[in-house]
């Protein structure tokens, strides 16, 4: 019986020991987190590129490197008024060879449904130098990805070091972006015979992870955002109504996507009907119709599955006006703008009792170059509406994804989502 007991023991302890040794040792920050030190070491095959750098090198000002006779891009891109603007392009990268690298922190969140499948990385320092940039002078780029959710992984303020080799880079819209060459035939598409031909297209997810590497944890507290005094000093950095040359549509590219914030501005009620402002009215922002409702006063009606993205306007004491830009798909398109009511009687009136903060990202979306003032199509109502081509878009409103949205009364309560209600 004694022996029995020593051999229990003995097989026991045995146990215990083999169980204490397999527990597996706690994971420290550089087990998981990537360093600086190691960023060092991936891009020694070749080199890192500041945003504007990368741009400066890679993205043709011009048509680019992958349109020809036979296969062109879309007929928006370009104007025979303003030959040497192209506001749609594409460049390739090379797929062998030295490494190509740019690093930036994110500094969108997929959440709202407001950037779909598209992410924005800001870079805010010179890594040669280490030399913070001005807030003003951020650099930025935005990235098509074919990704759903999309910040799940690459969260607000998540660093990324980006291998770019074989993918490409061009301009959508004369929006400066990170893609593939894709050919469109939108056969259903409104004005489809104007849209059909190549554009930067989004990067498969497989594709795209593979070429990520994380950088330390997330850190939204990091992001840089530009905050002008008013309306009137955000367009001392950016033309309100920018030169149309070649040289114009360069500087814009190099200050869209910027984040930033806007202080002590208000939603006037209105939206932007080619060039006209005009008040938003109550009623039913999708009524089935098939119909585009801009009219309504919520930020994103219908537009009747056309698809672009709704404008409302935002004021200051400086008077000068600013786009507010939100996708009908977004989860908060049919609430009420801040301050607006049910009641046809006061469909906007309250909206000037709102004031506060908006955030968001800056951009200057300029998708047909039949747009421009003295374009070839050109009726003679083309200036007023090119003085409204910068917006902001809010990454989300309280209670759906980040907050960009900040309003109070003058009684200091908070501006508090209500969602068009159809029972009423």
């Amino acid at each position: 019986m004694k022996t029995t007991k020593s051999i229990l023991y003995f097989v026991l302890c045995t146990f215990v020991l083999f169980m204490t040794s397999c527990e597996p040792k706690k994971l420290k920050e550089e087990d998981v987190l990537l360093s600086n030190a190691q960023v060092e070491d991936i891009i020694k095959d070749g080199q890192l590129y500041n945003i504007n750098e990368f741009l400066a090198k890679f993205m043709d000002p011009g048509k680019g490197n992958f349109a020809s006779d036979s296969t062109h891009y879309r007929k928006r891109a370009n104007d025979s008024k303003y030959p040497d603007i192209w506001l749609f392009s594409i460049d390739t990268l090379p797929t062998n060879g030295p490494g190509i690298y740019i690093r930036g922190r994110v500094t969108t969140d997929d959440y709202a449904g407001n950037y779909y499948k598209s992410i924005v990385i800001q870079q805010t320092k010179d890594w040669k130098t280490g030399v913070a940039f001005d807030p003003d002078r951020q650099q930025t780029l935005r990235i098509s990805l074919d990704m759903g959710s999309a910040g799940g992984l690459y969260q607000l303020g998540q660093e990324i070091l980006i291998r770019c080799n074989g993918l490409a880079i061009g301009r959508y819209a004369n929006q400066p972006q990170l893609a593939i060459p894709v050919y469109n035939d939108k056969t259903t598409a409104s004005h489809a015979d104007e849209k059909v031909g190549w554009e930067p297209g989004r990067i498969p997810s497989a594709v795209f992870r593979n070429a990520v590497t994380l950088i330390g944890a997330p850190d939204p507290s990091a992001l840089v955002y530009y905050e002008p005094n008013d309306l009137a000093d955000l367009y001392t950095v950016i033309e309100e109504a920018p030169e149309v040359t070649n040289t114009g549509m360069q500087r814009v590219r190099i200050q869209d996507g910027m984040l930033i914030r806007l202080k002590n501005v208000w939603f006037n009620g209105q939206y932007n009907d080619r060039g006209d402002l005009l008040d938003c009215v109550a009623g039913d922002p999708d009524p089935g119709d098939g119909k585009s409702h801009s009219e309504i006063n919520v930020f994103a009606p219908t537009t009747g599955n056309i698809g672009f993205p709704q404008s409302r306007v935002i004021t200051d004491n400086s008077g000068k006006v600013l786009l507010c830009s939100s996708s009908e798909y977004a989860k908060y398109a049919h609430y009420y703008l801040p301050g607006a009511s049910a009641d046809p009687t006061k469909a906007v009136v309250g909206c000037k009792d709102y004031k506060g903060t908006v955030s968001g990202i800056l951009g200057f979306y300029m998708d047909n170059a039949g747009d421009f003032p003295q374009s070839s199509t050109d009726k003679g109502d083309n200036t007023k509406g090119y003085k409204l081509k910068w917006a902001i878009t809010p990454r989300g409103i309280p209670g759906y994804g980040i907050s960009d949205i900040e309003l109070k009364n003058a009684e200091g309560q908070p501006w508090i989502p209500v969602e068009y209600d159809p029972s009423l």
